[in-house]
């Protein structure tokens, strides 16, 4: 049994992270300053299934001075998972100084409890969005990432940066997840999927931008838990790589993993999907590509898999039939 931190533990991936963690016997402190980007009655609505004997919450913000600070003396976490950021690229353009605060100020008053008190192991989340302008593919850790294409991406490559002087300085075990196009019950409703749901049962058009010619490596939230848990248990150690392909730092115990399932879906297919489980056909309008945005994500996850071992992706269309079924009965729909 661990000690586990979860920050962001109601939002989308760090609820279904929670839940797992706790089923597996941990006790886990969430905390979440439940902003209000979207609708607060969904982050309460998750929290009421995590209500267990191993759980508590704290409600603050990560780049509150002195918060985590408080907590890692308290309790000296074993592990760390940092989720909370203020996430959407294209959010990012309207709203840069919530990513400046979130993103950045809350990950470097997490490295600063994690320098006070030291977990066996620190997991922080980054973004496939972090590959900016690389039109190779897939993407793979070790390629470089220089060109990011908007401020969310910036801040999220910058944490990474963050995290690794950390990491050498003080001998922190960092291990950084790009996420890809994550997707599953209990999602953002600025995602795809939930607009997409949403206004084909509610009889709406759905945006659909660059003319649908788009690809993203959709990674159903089940696996990319699935991987968190996994790769957990295996904090980096300096100058044991893991392989050729290792991202390992070669002056500090950190790297960076990709997370993702290396099947990119077509959006046109995405949809199709959808249309699948909800019974409807989609009414598309067709616009250009959105600034900050990239036509494709790939993720090459040879790296993930050599360390945590093969994990069978979900099918994207059973994964939105999941989707879907949940938004029907969460919405009454």
């Amino acid at each position: 049994m661990a000690e586990v931190l979860v920050t962001g533990a109601a939002g989308f991936i760090g609820f279904h992270l929670t839940r797992r963690l706790l089923d597996a016997g941990h006790r886990v402190l969430g905390l979440d300053c439940l902003s209000d980007y979207y609708d607060v009655s969904l982050k309460h609505a998750r929290l009421a299934l995590l209500a267990d004997d191993g759980f508590s919450f704290v409600e603050a913000a990560v780049e509150t001075p002195g918060v985590l600070n408080g907590l890692f003396a308290a309790h000296r976490f074993d592990l760390v998972f940092h989720l909370a950021a203020q996430a959407g690229v294209r959010y990012s353009i309207d709203a840069p100084r919530a990513y400046l605060d979130s993103n950045i100020v809350g990950t470097f008053e997490l490295l600063e409890a994690a320098r006070a008190y030291p977990p066996q192991h620190l997991l922080l989340a980054s973004t496939s969005s972090a590959y900016g302008a690389n039109t190779e593919m897939p993407y793979h850790e070790t390629m470089r990432a220089d060109h990011q294409m908007s401020f969310y991406a910036a801040t999220k490559k910058a944490t990474e940066a963050m995290a690794h002087s950390y990491a050498h300085l003080f001998g922190l075990p960092v291990t950084m997840f790009r996420f890809f196009t994550v997707y599953g019950p209990w999602g953002r409703p600025d995602m795809a999927l939930f607009k997409f749901t949403r206004a084909i049962l509610n009889g709406e058009p759905i945006d659909v931008y660059n003319d649908g010619d788009m690809q993203r490596d959709f990674t159903y939230v089940d696996d990319l838990v699935e991987a968190l848990m996994r790769l957990s248990l295996l904090p980096p150690r300096t100058g044991q790589p893991a392989g050729p392909e290792d991202s390992l730092s070669p002056v500090a115990p950190w790297r960076v993993v990709n997370v993702g399932n290396s099947q990119p879906v077509h959006l046109t297919d995405f949809i199709a999907a959808i249309e699948a489980a909800t019974g409807r056909v989609a009414q598309r309008n067709l616009l250009p590509m959105q600034a900050g945005d990239v036509p494709a994500t790939w993720a090459d996850a040879t790296l993930m898999t050599r360390l945590a071992g093969p994990i069978e992706p979900t099918p994207v269309r059973v994964g939105v039939a999941r989707f879907v079924a949940w938004y029907r009965e969460h919405y009454r729909v």
